[in-house]
């Protein structure tokens, strides 16, 4: 299995946060939220590291000098597959896996990760997506599975209907693709849905109805993958964190 190039999604101010200070920027367990996720992908020792950049950009760079991270600007919000685009220069070139990560899911395993591409890799998949079971999904993407149990598509929450919201598997925002489809792909996106953005989600159904094959990783600890929205939630999870003795 070569070494992937890693997209982490950092661009967001975080409104829910209640401060101006960039979400990925808030303290926690004595570090910030983006080095612990940093911090886990460095295990995986990737070929590239790009970070995308936005709400006070200059901020975010100077709190990882000396990172070996690169970055990709995002100078305006509109949705997480027009952010892996501004990626493609940079990106220029690499072939292999690109794997796209969030910037707030700072119990999130470098294992976990290992395990996903491992199956994504193995099984010769397109786009490999990480997912969860929530007791209470409101609010993410849920994963629409098929009848022989296939993923189908990834339907976010504000587009689902009232059977779909059922759903307890959750689209964790952390993806893997082959870049050669990836980059073939993105540019079919379209930001016909509730919240006008382009959604890299959406790939997987394109994918799919090209006859690429999708799959999904389902994660048995969903703490991993909880994002931070919020000061309640950021203390929720630095509970947790410190109830596992410092240990993810």
């Amino acid at each position: 299995m070569t070494a992937p190039a890693v997209v982490i999604l950092a661009a967001g101010q975080g409104k829910r946060m209640l401060s101006d200070l960039p979400k990925v920027l808030h303290p926690f367990a004595g570090s910030t939220i983006v080095d612990f996720v940093l911090d886990e992908v460095g295990s995986l020792k990737p070929a590239h590291t790009l970070v995308v950049i936005g709400h006070q950009a200059e901020r975010v760079r100077a709190a990882l000098d000396g990172r070996p991270v690169r970055y990709a600007l995002q100078a305006q919000q509109l949705g997480t597959g027009h952010a892996v685009q501004q990626c493609a220069d940079e990106l220029a070139g690499f072939v292999g896996t690109v794997l796209v990560l969030v910037g707030d899911v700072p119990l999130l395993r470098a294992s976990t990760l290992s395990n996903m591409l491992r199956l994504h890799s193995e099984s010769g998949c397109a786009c490999t997506v990480l997912t969860a079971e929530f007791p209470d999904p409101t609010g993410y993407g849920r994963i629409v599975r098929a009848a022989d149990g296939s993923l189908e598509a990834i339907v976010e929450h504000k587009d689902a209907t009232v059977a779909q919201r059922q759903i307890r598997e959750i689209n964790s925002g952390i993806l893997a693709f082959e870049s050669t489809d990836l980059w073939d792909f993105i540019s079919r996106l379209s930001r016909g849905n509730s919240q006008s953005e382009y959604y890299l989600t959406d790939l997987v159904g394109l994918l799919r109805a090209a006859g690429r094959k999708v799959c999904a990783y389902c994660v048995d600890d969903p703490w991993e993958v909880t994002g931070i929205n919020s000061p309640e939630q950021l203390e929720h999870l630095e509970r947790i964190f410190r109830e596992r003795g410092g240990r993810r």
